[in-house]
Parts: structure tokens; C-alpha cells; sequence
């Protein structure tokens, strides 16, 4: 029986910050520790989103694409999805409300979990990046060549995590976001929305599972203490 309190963790944030985006872990094995996730891909290839089990790529045109099990992954956030309702929306919403009214109604600070808000988005914007080549960049040097997407009357998916701050740069302190439209027209990076209906979900994550790409010699060679990762981390999100 699957482990709905889990969240699995392949990689860290922070190897991304001076640009080890080498897809290590291939979809196949990812999906076995979890039907719910973000993530990006091989080469920073793009904005993942994990959803009913079926993985997509929101690339840097912006079109959604459906991945196969050989798509490979530097780093990727998955679950077992088991979401309780938290609230519907009945009047406007925007991401820093909606983080404030979650964090408001449950003492969630220290502890992983899961967001999950559907409904239709009156405006919402997004972005992906473009696969990078070696040799790669900083992260944050591709976050200021981000592509930026707008929708109106879009329906769809804001969907991912929370993470407490003592684990920032293992993961992103505080709420990370990606967005898919149900009819895939559009998804990526979550920037921004405003909505008046919906409902919001939420599942605590209490185990976390982390696993490290101890084959990949880049990783394990470099040296992570001249990087600046909080601020690289704080800019790039």
C-alpha cells in the first residue's frame, strides 16, 4: 500500500543553483515513489507536473507536452496524492492569499505538505525556460531569461508544495507552485493568478524521503559552499 504521509525528493534544490541540471533519474523510477509532482528535466528542460499519475513537460514555448518513461529528471518533488478539502473560494484569490489563508486556518510551518487548488482562473500567468546546453549556466541566469505565459478563463490545476525553512535549498522554504490547464493549453511555473472559485485541497507530508544522485561525479565533486544558494534560490523562484 502506497505511503500517503511521504513525500519523495530526488535531488535538492540547490544543486541547480550553479547549474548541475544532468537528468540522473529517469521517469519510470520516479513515478514508482509517487502519482502527484513537480519537477524540471535533463538540462533544466522545461517545468514538470505530475498529474493522476501521468507526467507532462510545460516547455519553453509554453506547450504541454505528455513525457515518456525514459524522460529524465536533475530534480523532481512526488507523492502518493490522498488530499483532504481544505475550503472552497468564494471570493478573489491570489497566491499570496491563498498562503495566507492556508497558513492561517492550520499550523503547518515545520512540516512538508501538498496544495492542490482547482478551479477556473480569471488571469493566471506562468513560465518555463528553454533546455540549456553545456556548459550550463546559473540557475539564476536562465530564471532571467524565463518565458512568461498569460491565460484568461482558464481552468486547470495549481498544484505543489510547501517546505518548511530550515529545509531551504533542499527544497524551496515556503510554497512552491506549478499550474496545468485541464484542457493542456497551458501550464508552467506559478507567477501569479486571480480567481473566485474553486476549491483548495491539502495533504500532509510528515516523511520525507530524499535521494541524492551519488552516481552522477559532478554532484558528488562539487562544492556547494561557494554558492550562494538562499539568494540564488530566492531570485530564481
Amino acid at each position: 500500500m502506497a505511503k500517503t504521509n511521504t513525500l519523495y525528493q530526488y535531488g535538492t534544490l540547490a544543486l541547480l543553483v550553479p547549474g548541475l541540471f544532468k537528468g540522473t533519474l529517469k521517469l519510470s523510477d520516479l513515478l514508482k515513489h509517487g502519482d502527484t509532482g513537480i519537477g524540471t528535466g535533463d538540462g533544466l528542460d522545461g517545468e514538470l507536473v505530475i498529474k493522476d499519475g501521468t507526467p507532462y513537460q510545460i516547455d519553453g514555448e509554453g506547450n504541454v507536452n505528455k513525457l515518456d518513461s525514459d524522460f529524465t529528471v536533475p530534480f523532481a518533488d512526488v507523492h502518493f496524492a490522498d488530499y483532504k478539502h481544505l475550503f472552497d473560494v468564494n471570493e478573489t484569490l491570489t497566491p499570496s492569499k491563498l498562503e495566507e489563508k492556508v497558513m492561517g486556518m492550520k499550523d503547518w510551518q515545520n512540516t512538508f505538505f501538498s496544495i492542490k487548488l482547482h478551479g477556473t482562473f480569471d488571469q493566471i500567468k506562468t513560465r518555463s525556460v528553454y533546455k540549456q546546453s553545456r556548459p550550463y549556466p546559473k540557475l539564476v541566469d536562465c530564471a532571467r531569461k524565463q518565458h512568461e505565459f498569460n491565460g484568461e478563463k482558464v481552468t486547470g490545476t495549481v498544484m505543489g508544495y510547501y517546505s518548511p525553512q530550515l529545509f531551504n535549498g533542499s527544497a524551496v522554504g515556503g510554497f512552491h507552485l506549478h499550474f496545468i490547464a485541464d484542457d493542456l493549453s497551458m501550464g508552467g511555473h506559478l507567477l501569479d493568478f486571480s480567481t473566485d472559485n474553486g476549491e483548495v485541497s491539502a495533504q500532509v507530508l510528515d516523511n520525507l524521503d530524499q535521494q541524492l544522485p551519488v552516481n552522477d561525479e559532478e554532484f558528488m565533486k562539487h562544492d556547494f559552499s561557494n554558492d550562494d544558494i538562499a539568494g540564488a534560490i530566492g531570485e530564481a523562484e
